[in-house]
């Protein structure tokens, strides 16, 4: 074989995989829209099942759902079979994964299901089938050959459920009017998440990192604050711990010019820096001290620091 064969193959299996696509989205009817009631009628979890790479894609579509704001989780129908059924309690919606819709793992759950008034949402190309026959709304996906050679492999059919999950998803996320506050305070740990985060909850528990002077301190002390803050900068505070201005390396270096290294750090600083507040967004904050070019800020509470936030930091965290 050629690596140009290689490519046609590579092409091809792309080729039958968006067919089947196209074929999926113009069979979409209001099924979906069905599907779509019955989980907006619960307040319970969204259970997603199904084998074999079906049973993947019920993984992610399971964590899809709980990511942008209905409680989901997957069940293994085996799992199910030997004590998890327990897991699914009345007013759960159930979502049943098999193209064939025979897959014999799934009859224990479809009965009990069925037993206990628990809505089932199947997805399968075969109405006919075990599956389309104990379901109350079928997500039904069409018939088409698979992108393996020998027609066995899941390939399309496993795009199309995940396309399919994918969509009911979406649909849901427009029914609840899920924002991008609401996705990114469910990823924290992602970088959406932390820009989504505010200057107050960045600082918490970082009290640590506030170098601060009083407006008193001789211009030595200002440099040994500095020094130990490893920041660059310093706030300087007034006797009620109030923000009146900042010095910061260029701060001295200017004042080292000037002669004043005499004086005091009033006598240095930069009074009125930019500051920020607590609520600001962080997304708002990056872009700021991008703009401005400014290497850090105090995070200012009723005229008092309460952190700083340093652009060095936000590259080692992920935030930029």
């Amino acid at each position: 074989m050629t690596r140009e064969s290689d490519l046609d193959i590579a092409r091809n299996v792309i080729r039958i995989e968006r067919d089947a696509l196209e074929q999926l989205e113009s069979g979409l009817d209001e099924t979906i829209q069905q599907a779509a009631d019955l989980i907006m009628a619960t307040d319970r979890h969204v259970i997603v099942a199904g084998v074999g790479k079906s049973g993947h894609i019920g993984q992610k579509m399971a964590a899809s759902l709980a990511s942008t704001g209905t409680p989901s989780f997957f069940l293994h129908p085996t799992e199910a079979s030997h004590g998890d059924l327990g897991m699914i309690v009345p007013g759960s919606v159930v979502i049943a994964i098999s193209y064939s819709g025979e897959s014999r793992e799934l009859v224990d759950l479809l009965r009990y299901c069925r037993g206990n008034q628990i809505p089932v949402i199947g997805m399968s190309r075969a109405p006919d089938s075990t599956l389309g026959r104990n379901c109350d709304v079928l997500l039904k996906m069409p018939s088409v050959a698979e992108a393996c050679p020998n027609g066995l492999a899941p390939t399309s059919s496993t795009t199309m459920a995940l396309a399919l999950g994918d969509a009911l998803t979406i649909v849901l996320m427009a029914r609840r009017g899920f924002s991008r506050e609401d996705f990114g305070f469910r990823h924290p740990g992602g970088k959406l998440g932390r820009s989504l985060q505010n200057a107050g909850d960045y600082v918490t528990g970082r009290a640590d990192d506030l170098p601060s002077v009083s407006d008193t301190a001789a211009v030595d002390t200002v440099i040994l604050a500095i020094s130990e803050g490893r920041k660059g900068c310093v706030a300087v505070l007034d006797e009620a711990g109030k923000m009146v201005g900042m010095v910061t390396d260029g701060d001295l270096r200017r004042a080292m010019l000037a002669g004043k290294l005499s004086g005091n750090a009033t006598s240095i600083m930069t009074a009125n820096p930019q500051t920020i507040s607590p609520e600001e967004r962080m997304s708002v904050v990056i872009k700021r001290l991008t703009e401005k070019r400014i290497s850090n800020a105090f995070v200012v509470e009723d005229g008092r620091p309460i952190g700083i936030i340093d652009m060095k930091d936000l590259l080692a965290e992920g935030y930029v």
